[in-house]
């Protein structure tokens, strides 16, 4: 079923390159020097049941389908790894809070030796708290013991965004729902669940993202979404003010989303992406990495990431990919 799908989503793809033309690309980041080396750890790290390799990192991605239904996933997965020629290390995924994990296509995967980093959009914090969802809370606990292999679980990735305030509330009420939730998935006994704790690199640049961190006895993975969307720098520039705080915290990294918008132009995108293989090389506390290969349908062009059908970009990122560091 899968390897069908792939060969129906190629033949879409090849007439998927009608772009407009790129605008005047700015300069490329400069690669003249090494990137800034700051979260050196290189473990080995207590990592939760989803175990950081010894050495290198994961490679995964959110692929968005063309249809959101178990073909469309399937084919969207089936479709990069067949141009990459390798398979994922692991599959990003997204889920609304009372959206069930453990889907068709999710057991797919599974059956087909992938792994799952799932980012569960959980809901308003407070009444979380208050125990007003704890039936369906638990009914997804089981849902995810089901599956009987270990699971990254972003928990309300990107908590820090400002316009997300009206249901997190604040750092401190965050705190309190992951708590929560963690204690009941231990009732439960779904104790296959990695905990990976994702806010925006923009969050540490502002200072704020710290405020919504758990803690150390309850994080298993740190992790950033970092872009380079709005502003054209390298991602070690983007992501500092978070490899500077993570460098401090006994934890594997898996940079859980990241992208290089098409608005930059073929060539500085590749150049970006090699970069970012520099940088990610250079801090080997970052054992996991996932690129978000999406063009979301009401997003600004500076929110526009898909890799395919930009053939240098493309390139450079399936360069990454092969590299033996990130086949560990």
């Amino acid at each position: 079923m899968r390897r069908a799908a792939v060969v129906v989503l190629a033949l879409l793809l090849a007439g998927c390159t009608g772009d407009r033309p790129d605008p005047s690309p700015p300069p490329s980041p400069d690669l003249s020097s090494a990137p800034r080396a700051v979260a050196v750890n290189p473990g080995p790290f207590e990592a939760g049941p989803f175990s950081a390799p010894g050495e290198g990192a994961y490679v995964g991605a959110w692929i968005k389908p063309d249809e959101l239904t178990h073909v469309g996933r399937i084919a969207a997965v089936g479709g990069l790894e067949e141009s990459l020629g390798r398979r994922l290390d692991f599959i990003n995924t997204y889920r609304r809070f009372d959206q069930m994990m453990g889907t068709a296509s999710d057991k797919e995967f599974l059956a087909d030796d992938a792994n799952l980093m799932i980012s569960w959009a959980t809901g308003d914090n407070r009444s979380i708290v208050a125990g007003d969802h704890d039936k369906m809370i638990r009914k997804q606990a089981r849902a995810i013991r089901r599956i009987k292999r270990p699971v990254m679980l972003r928990m309300r990735w990107e908590m820090d965004r400002p316009n997300l305030r009206a249901t997190m509330w604040s750092g401190p009420d965050y705190i309190a729902a992951w708590k929560y939730v963690r204690n009941i998935f231990r009732q439960e006994r779904a104790d296959n669940v990695s905990w990976v704790w994702c806010p925006t690199a923009e969050g540490f640049v502002r200072g704020e993202a710290p405020d919504f961190y758990p803690g150390d006895d309850q994080v298993d993975w740190t992790c950033v979404d970092v872009y380079a969307g709005a502003q054209f720098q390298p991602i070690g520039k983007l992501m500092g003010p978070f490899l500077d705080w993570a460098a401090q915290r006994p934890k594997p990294i898996v940079i859980g989303e990241f992208g290089v918008a098409k608005v930059w132009g073929s060539q500085a995108r590749a150049s970006w992406l090699q970069d970012a293989e520099r940088t990610f090389k250079a801090n080997p506390q970052i054992k996991a990495v996932a690129y978000f290969e999406s063009n979301p349908e009401r997003n600004k062009p500076n929110q526009h990431f898909q890799l395919t059908g930009d053939g240098p970009a493309f390139k450079a990122f399936h360069t990454m990919v092969k590299d033996p560091y990130f086949n560990p």
